[in-house]
């Protein structure tokens, strides 16, 4: 049986960094954030948005920001766990309580709340749109098919053509026209079997 630790809410690494963490904690008791739990760890939010996040890792304890990417990070302490994934997440770490700066933490606590109270946030990028020249011809062509297509909704429009379209070479996507085609005309969309 694992024993609960009496400290929950605390996202750590096993037994590991309960004190710093705890120290991380005490410093952001000091601002106006509220603490919550979400993921299994404490989350800081300022009117419901997610600020600030603490957690335990197997080689360092970390206070990370949601927003991060908007942080002037002039004593550069900021790190993308993830280059290629994370837009806007920015993670500091340290390895030691010796290391936790409580004015340098302060400081960037809130500048990132004065930054979600300026509503900073990366907007989600919209997919890109796809056209399909092929498809285009074929309801040139026939006034029924794209009275039929204009009929579906933007993602549905999107599904038809991402399908035509990720097939490579020309013949395909020639069969998968005539495939679709029964079905733009029966109003079914790409995947409504499947909702």
């Amino acid at each position: 049986m694992e024993t609960k630790s009496e400290n929950k809410g605390i996202w750590k690494y096993g037994n590991k960094w309960e004190e710093e963490l705890l120290f991380l904690k005490s410093i952001l008791d000091k601002t106006e954030l509220t603490e919550t739990i979400k993921w299994g760890g404490p989350v800081y939010v300022y009117e419901k948005k997610n600020v600030v996040g603490l957690g335990g890792f197997k080689d360092y304890f970390a206070i990370w920001f949601f927003n991060g990417v908007f942080l002037k990070d002039e004593k550069k302490k900021l790190i993308n766990a993830q280059e290629e994934v994370t837009k806007s997440l920015r993670q500091w770490r340290f390895t030691s309580k010796d290391e936790v700066n409580e004015k340098d933490v302060l400081e960037y606590v809130y500048e990132a709340i004065e930054n979600e109270k300026q509503g900073k946030v990366i907007k989600p990028s919209k997919k890109e749109a796809i056209v399909s020249e092929l498809l285009e011809k074929e309801m040139t062509q026939n006034p029924a098919l794209k009275e039929a297509f204009a009929k579906f909704a933007p993602y549905k429009q999107y599904e038809f053509l991402e399908y035509i379209e990720s097939a490579k070479q020309e013949k395909t996507k020639l069969s998968r026209i005539e495939k679709v085609l029964p079905m733009i005309l029966a109003n079914v969309g790409m995947n409504d079997k499947y909702r």
